[in-house]
């Protein structure tokens, strides 16, 4: 058993929509593909990966260091015990020997686009779906029969008036999600306000059908004015006020907003969550509900 190729192709996005901080006219993606020798069901085994579209395509990283790395071990290294299959975590070690402590940021952007690959080839090779096969190994056989999810949009548009951001949050509703989540920081407060107050207006149980995201964008000052004005929407949760790095912020707004906070995507290892945890204030039967994604 090993892997014969690895094939990664980066994707324009060209969209004109934008955030607080960037737009996606130039944003990039990638998608890699990990090709096995193995066959089931009378087709190769290919493992699939691609990474977040809030990130650029880390062509280089995957190109001068990762692919090389895993296409040069040793075929038994990256394969388990009994070698019926392939191991994540000691391909993990692997694409990560050489690597200093620290700075994993667009590092792991790069290695995580593998590590999909993988996982969706060790799950293919068990002929499983994936969230059983963790459920198996992780879990002692237990899965979810179903799991939360929103629906994220409300980005800045050209064009794009109070109606138009009412239908589209209508249309996610349409589609059976309870919860949506729009941008905010990309213009003033007072047009944030206005933006969300039409938002509220289409969706059911107000505030709780409605979650804002500030994409790191403010200052601890703006960050405090922005949850002065939010608190009273209830809203489903208030996002990445500040940088995610800056846990004295997230500890100092959540004394000040009452409401649940959500904070950590764009933390890159178990390093920072656990500073994040430890100095970010984080909350579970106080008044701040702060929640990761990592």
């Amino acid at each position: 058993m090993k892997i014969v190729g690895i094939k990664e192709v980066s994707f324009p996005i060209k969209s004109s929509i934008r955030n607080a901080y960037i737009d996606f006219s130039k944003m990039t993606a990638s998608a890699l593909a990990i090709v096995t020798d193995e066959f089931r069901n009378g087709r190769r085994v290919i493992g699939y990966g691609f990474n977040s579209n809030g990130r650029y395509a880390p062509s280089g990283l995957l190109h001068e260091r990762f692919i090389p790395r895993l296409l040069e071990a040793d075929p038994k290294s990256i394969l388990n015990d009994e070698g019926t299959n392939f191991d994540p975590f000691r391909i993990w070690d692997i694409l990560m020997s050489g690597e200093k402590p620290g700075g994993h940021g667009e590092r792991s952007v790069a290695v995580g686009v593998i590590d999909m690959a993988v996982w969706d080839a060790v799950a293919k090779i068990e002929e499983k779906p994936l969230y059983q096969l963790l459920g198996e190994r992780y879990r002692g056989g237990q899965v979810d029969d179903k799991v939360f999810v929103y629906a994220a949009g409300g980005y800045y548009q050209p064009g794009k008036d109070l109606g138009a951001l009412q239908d589209e949050m209508k249309g996610y509703l349409d589609m059976g999600y309870s919860v949506v989540k729009m941008k905010i920081g990309g213009d003033s407060l007072a047009e944030d306000l206005r933006r969300i107050e039409a938002v509220l207006k289409v969706v059911p149980d107000r505030g709780q059908s409605l979650a804002v995201d500030a994409n790191g964008r403010f200052d601890l000052k703006t960050a405090l004015e922005y949850a002065k004005a939010l608190e009273p929407y209830n809203l489903f949760w208030y996002e990445e006020a500040g940088d995610p790095l800056d846990f004295e912020l997230q500890a100092e707004l959540g004394r000040h907003y009452r409401n649940p906070m959500a904070t950590g995507e764009n933390l890159f290892s178990m390093q920072d969550a656990r500073n994040l945890i430890r100095y970010g204030g984080m909350t579970q039967n106080g008044t701040t509900c702060s929640l990761t994604a990592l």
